[in-house]
């Protein structure tokens, strides 16, 4: 081996287990809002007759732990895509992508803490908290979802659709679809709650999408 070659930087491959990041994302994420959806009332003014359950409290807890490990899905998606796009990224666009998927990510983080300090609460209060309190914090995660953390998955959603159209990183329809998808979550997730699944849908259909691509490539 020559000094040249010794010297020369190694071209770092994005790893094969980035496309299948968005498909784990999906299921998790899915998984998370079934389980809280079933067990927690739509609107945070309802009743909280979930809580005096035990079974129910541990059925939400188990959602929340799996809110860590949807974040790390989806930020090795955010690098699958990335990669998918290459050199052609526009500036812009790639940083309205990285800025609205790392808020996203944030978000959800945050809710999950402050939701799963709300009900470890209501547990040592024998599923009987203290009312204002529950009530700023059930609120403040409602809001963190519906409001703030959707309409930055429908950011990520415009820009990612939008970059894989000028790119051609994929399928014309599947970026149309995306951009339908952020359109509809940017306007109408805060009314209709289980619109939320559409976001995990069209993740799991780009990464469908993107394996299949690098497939072919590779045959």
């Amino acid at each position: 081996m020559t000094a040249t070659s010794e010297l020369s930087p190694r071209v770092i491959r994005t790893p094969r287990a980035a496309g299948l990041a968005g498909i784990v994302f999906a299921g998790l994420f899915a998984l998370v809002v079934v389980l809280i959806h079933s067990v927690v009332p739509s609107n945070p003014h309802d009743a909280g007759a979930w809580l005096t359950s035990s079974s129910s409290r541990r059925e939400v807890q188990l959602a929340l732990g799996l809110v860590p490990f949807c974040g790390i899905a989806f930020l090795w998606f955010m690098g699958a895509v990335r990669s998918r796009v290459g050199a052609s990224e526009d500036r812009f666009f790639a940083t309205v992508f990285l800025g609205s998927g790392l808020l996203f990510v944030a978000m959800l983080f945050v809710l999950a803490a402050v939701f799963g300090a709300l009900v470890s609460l209501a547990s040592v209060h024998g599923g009987r908290p203290p009312l204002d309190v529950w009530q700023l914090g059930r609120v403040t995660t409602f809001n963190l979802t519906t409001v703030f953390a959707m309409r930055m998955a429908a950011v990520f959603t415009i820009a990612a659709s939008t970059i894989a159209l000028r790119a051609g990183a994929h399928s014309r329809a599947v970026a149309v679809l995306g951009l339908v998808v952020g359109v509809v979550l940017l306007f109408a997730a805060s009314s209709v709650p289980w619109l939320l699944m559409a976001f995990p849908a069209w993740v799991l259909i780009v990464s469908v999408n993107l394996l299949v691509l690098s497939m072919r490539q590779r045959d």
